[in-house]
């Protein structure tokens, strides 16, 4: 007969819209072992198995950590409530807690100051007192498991009942029926039960006992603290990304570029310090999904995308946004795994905006064989392909606006736009492979502005720190012959030097933060700038290394910048915490631009 062996979760702690799916072992009535579902509709020798969800509620009530959600808080910010601020931001676990957080918590205060305290000489009475390490006099405390929150501002407890021991007086609400359950707000605070059990077919009545497994407490999806678009035009206001739309005007777009960290390479191995649940794949492309919808783009360049996930869900769930969606994966020569879970370069742009026109693939690998048997004799070849073959792909296409570019006299010509999106090579002792590609790239969109008028982008993760021969090759379009990565050339692709050029005009996005004028927020920005560069401090952040590897460069002949998405902090970041985190799950952070394309002279 059909039997149930085993059930258990993937993740041990259940979050606000992301997927649970029990892991399921059966025994056939043959003996063999599966994991295959028996839906009802196709039972086997007469049984299958049903599903219940519940909710288990009780009088107890129980507030979350705004750090840590997976602990329960102690202590309440009473200026987050006096302020007004989602009582959800207000709740710490600890008084380290708080003091550690304080640094991006008071932000959070003095945004709201800003509206409401003219003078700000309300501000320590509201928000506490802090000494110079940064230690707090809290507020408000939370005794025990009992939130003050049941009502805030005439409104219904925003935390739930909870259950922490197993006695009487629970209540269990049924809320799914299915193997698949997503928590939803309701279920906030409280433990969740999962039930399976086999039925027999004909008479519909459960055969022997059900299997049941608790989750921990659901938790609310951790979320950020938005980032804001900051003009680089001489305005002097901030625009606010959120659901109400976009900040650009009828002539610009923007850009968004982000490596979103494969979950292939997102294992507790390589990233220790995040929690198993937010590292697992059913919360991070949900988390990923609302960061990157958030920012409302007109383009989205993503690297670091698996085939599978972009066939399965980025593509399905853009789409509903409003995304049409382009992918190139990369190549498998070195790659040995499941080709479903490879990973490449997807570009997703707004069909309301733009339409597609054309779109070039770059096989890094072909370019490798080309150039190995143009230079190398047939000896020498093996050596080098194993070198110089990494899988790595660039995706350009070639866009059509679907608006009037403002201000600018286009003589009814189309306007047109290249974006080009990559990643090249990570291995830092392979700087002449890295370079090579980078060289190889720009060469072949060469090409394509010689063969027409248009503005062009070029983005991704080029693995490649300001100052580094490949930075130098795109922000300068020259390699100076006595760089120091230039001493790693064992096939002498690279020579002669005086080769590593290219005629394209590219100027790096955030290079504009250090370039213009003051302006509110710009400041801030600059010192989160570094200042021998023009380029980010970083848009990379783990235990093991933080900097720049990613960029957004364009045509300055053809294209402006008019904003640009504020960078991170350490501070933002929280302190002692790397990425991925609960906020943010990738080890890099989004950068976006928002360009306005200049008029093209008369002919």
């Amino acid at each position: 007969m059909l039997s149930v062996l085993r059930v258990h979760l993937p993740s041990d702690i259940p979050i606000v819209g992301c997927e649970l799916t029990p892991y399921v072992l059966l025994r056939r009535p043959d003996k063999t072992v599966t994991t295959d579902d028996v839906p009802e509709t196709a039972p086997i020798d007469g049984h299958f198995l049903r599903y219940k969800w519940y909710r288990i509620q009780s009088d107890r009530k129980v507030a979350v950590c705004s750090v840590h959600p997976s602990e329960q808080a102690t202590l309440q910010c009473l200026g987050c409530v006096k302020a007004k601020l989602p009582v959800a931001k207000s709740y710490h676990c600890s008084p380290k807690c708080f003091s550690d957080a304080w640094q991006h918590h008071r932000v959070l205060h003095d945004r709201a100051a800003s509206a409401v305290n003219e003078n700000g000489n309300e501000e320590e009475e509201l928000f506490g007192r802090f000494n110079s390490t940064g230690s707090a006099v809290l507020n408000t405390s939370l005794s025990g498991s009992t939130s003050n929150s049941s009502q805030i501002n005439g409104s219904t407890p925003l935390y739930p009942a909870a259950v922490t021991q197993r006695s009487g007086g629970e209540t269990w609400f049924e809320v799914g029926r299915f193997k698949t359950y997503t928590p939803t707000a309701d279920d906030i605070g409280h433990v969740l039960k999962f039930e399976c059990v086999v039925v027999d077919a004909e008479t519909k009545f459960p055969v022997g006992h059900p299997n049941t497994i608790l989750t921990s407490r659901v938790i609310p999806a951790p979320s950020p603290s938005p980032r804001r678009l900051i003009p680089v035009n001489g305005a002097d206001m901030m625009g606010q990304l959120d659901s109400d739309g976009r900040i650009s005007t009828t002539g610009t777009f923007t850009v968004l570029s982000y490596n979103i960290l494969s979950d292939a390479y997102a294992t507790s191995e390589s990233y220790s310090y995040c929690p198993s649940w937010a590292l697992s794949w059913a919360y991070r492309r949900q988390n990923l999904l609302r960061e990157i919808v958030g920012y409302r783009a007109d383009i989205v360049c993503l690297q670091e995308v698996q085939n599978d996930h972009f066939e399965e869900f980025f593509a399905p769930e853009l789409d509903k946004h409003g995304y049409q969606a382009l992918y190139k994966r990369k190549t498998n020569e070195v790659y040995n795994g499941n080709t479903h879970t490879i990973d490449g370069c997807a570009t997703f742009f707004r069909r309301d905006r733009f339409s597609h026109v054309k779109k070039y693939e770059v096989e890094f690998n072909k370019a490798a064989q080309s150039l190995t048997d143009a230079i190398l004799p047939s000896a020498q070849k093996k050596n080098a392909l194993n070198r110089l073959v990494k899988d790595n792909v660039a995706l350009i296409v070639v866009l059509e606006a679907k608006f009037n570019n403002q201000g600018a006299d286009t003589h009814g010509k189309r306007q047109l736009l290249c974006v080009a999106n990559t990643h090249v090579n990570v291995h830092q002792d392979l700087k002449d492979v890295k370079l090579w590609q980078v060289h190889t790239l720009l060469k072949g969109l060469e090409k394509i502005a010689a063969s027409a008028d248009i503005p062009m982008l070029v983005c991704g993760d080029f693995n490649s720190v300001p100052g580094s021969a490949p930075h130098a090759l795109l922000a300068m379009g020259k390699v100076d012959p006595l760089h120091p990565d230039l001493a790693v050339d064992p096939l002498t692709i690279l020579r002669p030097y005086t080769k590593l050029t290219h005629q394209l005009p590219l100027v790096s996005a955030y290079s504009s933060f250090a370039r213009m004028g003051v302006g509110l927020g710009m400041e801030q920005q600059r010192r989160r700038m570094d200042p021998t560069t023009n380029e980010p401090l970083f848009t990379h952040c783990t235990r093991d290394f933080i900097g720049t590897l990613d960029y957004i460069f364009y045509t300055a002949d053809s294209l402006t910048v008019e904003s640009l998405l504020e960078l991170l902090d350490e501070d933002s970041l929280r302190k002692d915490t790397a990425l991925p985190s609960p906020e943010w799950s990738s080890d890099h952070i989004a950068l976006l631009a928002e360009f306005r394309c200049k008029p093209r002279p008369r002919r």
